[in-house]
């Protein structure tokens, strides 16, 4: 398991300006990241030990966290 953190930044360096301009514009955009931060959050804390989940919670959340991901994307490709 990996408990790299998966920030936004991380996850689309070349995209903070379009993420800014896009969570201040757009209030879907901005309740997307808003989710993914507190679903990553959960997960590195599992990851790390400091939260103990379930096998199945923290897949779940990882589910999430993609599919968080993969929206966010599609914006950023509008």
């Amino acid at each position: 398991m990996s408990n790299t953190p998966h920030t936004l930044h991380e996850e689309f360096p070349a995209d903070g300006q379009k993420i800014s301009a896009l969570k201040t514009s757009d209030a879907h955009f901005a309740r997307l990241l808003v989710e993914y931060d507190v679903v990553n959050d959960k997960v590195h804390r599992s990851e790390t030990r400091l939260d103990l989940l379930t096998e199945e919670e923290e897949e779940s959340l990882r589910r999430t966290r993609s599919r968080l991901k993969d929206q966010i994307a599609a914006a950023l490709r509008k």
